[in-house]
């Protein structure tokens, strides 16, 4: 009998591995968060209605991916317009960290979602589900503020990127996690790339020209001035 005991004890308990916290939901989460505690080590989890989460806390990296139906997994890229109608790309990556005080949070807030019966990770829903729409839906919305000569002047994708960082991190922190790192390179066709170079050189001829103009008239001037001294 205590064998059966102990045989039932050890198969109805889960652990919280380290570099994890655990989040117990009882009761079907029916309560709503008071249903979910932090707990720790081994964890009794045989009763009707109680689920043990593992939220990883380390650095995790993301980036948007299709995966071919041969299981080839590409990075995906985003296909977006500035305020001038012209089309360009980017290819995002990120990382973050769950923050440890919030886990409850993340938890009871994609609870639902965590309970879908796929072979994705507990982050990978998240990801898939929360993180990218999110990045996604603020790119093509900052996309819209800039126009072409700014996103392809010197340090303009640089600006863009900042200010979607700032829109990213503070989205994540809402949701419990920390963005770690952010990179968005933009990418411009051939053709736009050539137009913008070709008008770049024929600002910069102008220029060239102003300058000469305005030497120039200098010169006429230093000219007059000489004349007028012989004259005198």
């Amino acid at each position: 009998m205590l064998t059966v005991f102990a045989v039932l004890t050890f198969t109805s308990c889960s652990r919280v591995e380290p570099n994890h916290v655990g989040v117990l939901m009882k009761n079907y989460g029916r309560d709503g968060k008071s249903d979910y505690n932090i707990v720790q080590g081994r964890v009794w989890t045989a009763a009707p209605g109680t689920e043990l989460f593992l939220v990883p806390l380390w650095e995790q990296r993301g980036e948007f991916a299709d995966v071919s139906d041969e299981g080839v997994i590409t990075q995906r890229v985003l296909h977006l317009k500035a305020a001038d109608n012209t089309e360009f790309s980017a290819r995002i990556t990120y990382s973050y960290v769950a923050i440890k005080e919030q886990a409850i949070d993340i938890v009871f807030n994609n609870s639902q979602l965590l309970k879908t019966n796929t072979d994705q990770s507990f982050l990978d829903k998240i990801e898939d589900n929360i993180f990218e729409p999110r990045i996604y839906d603020f790119t093509k919305e900052l996309s819209r503020q800039f126009i072409t000569d700014e996103l392809m002047a010197n340090s303009g994708s640089l600006k863009f990127e900042d200010s979607l960082e700032i829109l990213v991190a503070k989205a994540f922190k809402e949701m419990g996690f920390e963005l770690k790192t952010f990179s968005c390179p933009l990418e411009f066709s051939a053709k736009v790339t050539e137009k913008i170079d070709q008008r770049n050189e024929v600002n910069t001829n102008i220029g060239v020209l102003d300058q000469k103009i305005a030497e120039q008239k200098k010169i006429n001037e230093l000219e007059d001035l000489k004349a007028q001294q012989m004259i005198i």
